[in-house]
């Protein structure tokens, strides 16, 4: 990798990267992101007992829609035709936490490393927005890209 950035053409300028030469490969990323909170919340959350319904029902679709709409999002993504999206939430009853990942696919130009950061992102969020009434003090993070995999930089693993 190069000390240039991507996004910026010669004139200093931003602009959306043309990846019309790039060849089409298969590519995958994972991200993760945690949220952690009150033992009254995390209990309320765990059991679905919440107001507002299925906490993690809901966060799983929550972050689905937000890998298949990350481009409306961020503005220099490109719009991608994901071919899978997986969100998995588990429970750690040891520090009333929720970890939450995200793995996306595609087979593109591109890579879907935002996808997955915006998935695991807005997961965490729809737990935050659905237990708030419970705990607003709720603290997510943090969130990061864990993995990712195919294109001409190669694949990334965090250590």
């Amino acid at each position: 990798m190069g000390d240039k950035l991507t996004h910026i053409n010669d004139d200093g300028e931003v602009h959306m990267v043309d990846v019309g030469d790039k060849n089409v490969t298969q590519r995958q990323a994972i991200a993760t992101s945690r949220i952690s909170m009150s033992e009254a919340a995390f209990v309320a959350v765990k059991s679905g007992n919440l107001k507002k319904g299925d906490a993690l029902g809901v966060a799983r679709v929550a972050g689905i829609m937000a890998a298949k709409n990350t481009s409306q999002m961020i503005p220099l993504c490109h719009p991608l035709m994901l071919t899978k999206i997986e969100i998995s939430i588990e429970p750690d009853d040891n520090t009333n936490s929720f970890d939450i990942k995200a793995l996306v696919r595609v087979e593109g130009k591109t890579g879907v490393e935002m996808e997955a950061l915006a998935a695991a992102s807005v997961a965490a969020l729809t737990i935050y927005d659905m237990a708030k009434a419970v705990d607003k003090s709720m603290v997510i993070g943090p969130t990061q890209l864990d993995q990712k995999s195919g294109g001409k930089s190669g694949d990334y693993n965090r250590e």
